[in-house]
């Protein structure tokens, strides 16, 4: 079967960047032709790509693996390939966009220029979406695809739904960054995209009971009841050959070799070093090595150092985890404008200086604004609330003590920057627990599954797509473990973390051993990438079944 996805953005770095690659990969190995859509510069890196194709000169080129360095091959609508040579299970076409990618969430980008949807023009807007409709409508044209997959609430939908013409079914993939960050707070813009898009689709696959529900509450009574019998659960999957545990020997030297790679030069920096999400290699195996210089149990956050995604809370909770466990240690792995903030608060608990790290709180999302926007500060810093009244609730001999054990923090914490998605899995079988404290809603834990098909405890967020995943795995878990896997965001949020993270680094072996071997069978037996693939080709054919809601 021949699958056109449209994707828009990166093969890496964030969660739906990962969840295309991924099904990309698995509906190759199960046989299909892929032709996907993304602005990932150099999609030749991954194993199951074979051609990838842009329009920098204004007609469609191939670059094919067997030619030499930035050579290209134009290809007409008559198809074929290169020379006529047939399409291989993937290929990944970049449509020329411009210098411009509308993006969900505000960051600063190397290499490109990226506005939220929110800040950017209707100009750039209706700009933006042509110049995917045109690429989409040529290759739709060109390979007669059986099937379409739009990712994200806007704009991949509208994008498929005006190059396909109803001739092609498609499913739509709905990840909770476009409805939430973009759809529902300017829906007076954006509801009429999604409204288009979703018009034609045969289903809407969610990775989530929360984001369905979020997603119905958006259109309204009348209209989310209609979408509801439309809607199936589809969440991400993991890669249990690559997401697997370790014996400690083994992760440890995982992980040291990973940094070895890194410090050489890994097979994604030359790709990468053009790329919006660059990286210093060097930097990276050095954090690497400090954490395992320092030795065990380590403690991990992986993800978009962002505001909404709750690092904050995790810092403020390291301190207290090192009264009782001083030896143990905690990696920041991600980018993100939020990084000088965090590192900031960071310091100021390190120094000691309870009321700069107040500051900071109250400064909030002002920090990261400085980041992405040097040029102005939203005129409310929406300050963190929840670490606010943590670090207020602070006084006397419990100050004291506090910030004693904050005093060598940094000895403690170690931000590796970010690691490609495959990286990771060098990495979390050596961690004992993985974090994942996001305030802001999350369409589905795909971070904390993978975690756990390490091996690895997953204490996450009790809201949202988390919370569910949450459930399932407390399922299989001895009863004493299972209320460890989740804490709820509240006021409380830092000591519950830290409650959770001190009980699990103290329990004993055979607890430990148990909780693992049910983590991993659970990751087995719930997701995997075939699963997830097979039930996007039904959702696009329209084919009954699946998980639905209706």
């Amino acid at each position: 079967m021949r699958i056109l996805i449209f994707h828009g953005y990166l093969l890496s770095g964030t969660g739906s960047n990962v969840y295309n690659a991924r099904l990309a990969e698995a509906l190759v190995g199960l046989g299909h032709e892929v032709h996907l859509f993304s602005q990932d510069r150099n999609p030749e890196r991954y194993g199951f790509v074979g051609d990838a194709g842009h329009w920098d000169n204004g007609e469609l080129e191939l670059r094919v693996p067997d030619t030499s360095p930035g050579a290209g091959v134009n290809v007409g609508r008559d198809g074929g390939g290169a020379v006529g040579r047939p399409f291989p299970a993937c290929t990944v076409y970049r449509p020329n966009i411009g210098g411009l990618l509308p993006v969900y969430v505000r960051d600063r980008y190397e290499g490109i220029e990226a506005k939220t949807f929110a800040d950017c023009t209707d100009d750039e807007i209706a700009h933006y979406i042509q110049a995917n409709v045109a690429a989409v409508s040529e290759i739709a044209q060109l390979v007669r695809p059986d099937v379409g997959l739009a990712n994200h609430l806007v704009m991949g939908p509208v994008i498929l739904a005006r190059a396909l013409e109803e001739s092609i079914p498609y499913a739509v993939k709905v990840h909770g960054s476009a409805l939430e960050y973009t759809v529902k707070p300017q829906s007076e813009r954006f509801l009429g995209f999604a409204r288009e898009g979703l018009a034609g689709a045969k289903t809407v696959l969610v990775g989530s009971r929360h984001t369905a529900e979020s997603l119905w509450r958006v259109f309204g009574d009348e209209e989310g009841a209609q979408l509801k019998r439309r809607t199936r659960l589809g969440p991400p999957g993991v890669d249990v050959e690559r997401f697997h545990p370790m014996e400690p020997e083994q992760a440890r030297l995982a992980m040291r070799e990973l940094s070895i790679r890194l410090r050489q030069g890994s097979p994604f920096s030359s790709a990468e070093s053009a790329s919006a999400f660059a990286r210093d290699e060097r930097a990276a195996a050095d954090a690497l090595e400090e954490l395992l210089d320092r030795g065990p149990p380590l403690v991990a956050f992986v993800g978009k150092l962002i505001v909404s995604k709750g690092v904050d809370l995790l810092l403020a909770a390291w301190p207290l985890v090192s009264m009782v466990v001083p030896d143990a240690q905690l990696a920041i792995i991600g980018f993100g404008a939020y990084r000088a903030g965090l590192e900031e608060l960071l310091a100021r608990l390190g120094e000691g200086d309870l009321e700069g790290a107040k500051e900071i709180a109250s400064a909030g999302r002002a920090l990261e604004a400085q980041v992405s926007e040097p040029d102005g500060l939203p005129e409310d810093p929406v300050p963190l609330r929840h670490l606010l009244a943590f670090l207020n609730s602070l006084s006397g001999i419990g100050a004291q003590e506090y910030l004693a054990a904050a005093s060598a923090i940094s000895q403690r914490v170690v931000f590796t920057g970010r690691l490609d998605h495959e990286e990771l899995a060098d990495v979390l079988p050596a961690c004992e627990a993985l974090v994942v404290p996001s305030t802001f809603p999350e369409a589905f834990g795909m971070v904390a599954v993978e975690g756990a098909a390490c091996g690895t405890l997953p204490v996450s967020a009790a809201h949202s797509g988390l919370a569910e995943v949450s459930r399932v795995i407390a399922e299989e878990v001895p009863p004493r473990v299972a209320g460890l896997l989740s804490f709820p965001v509240d006021d409380d949020a830092v000591l519950a973390i830290a409650k959770r993270l001190i009980s699990w680094l103290e329990a004993d072996r055979d607890l430990r051993a148990q909780t693992r071997a049910a983590l991993v069978a659970v990751a087995r037996e719930r997701w995997s990438w075939q699963g997830v693939a097979r039930e996007v080709i039904a959702a696009a054919s329209g084919e009954p079944g699946g998980r639905s809601f209706g």
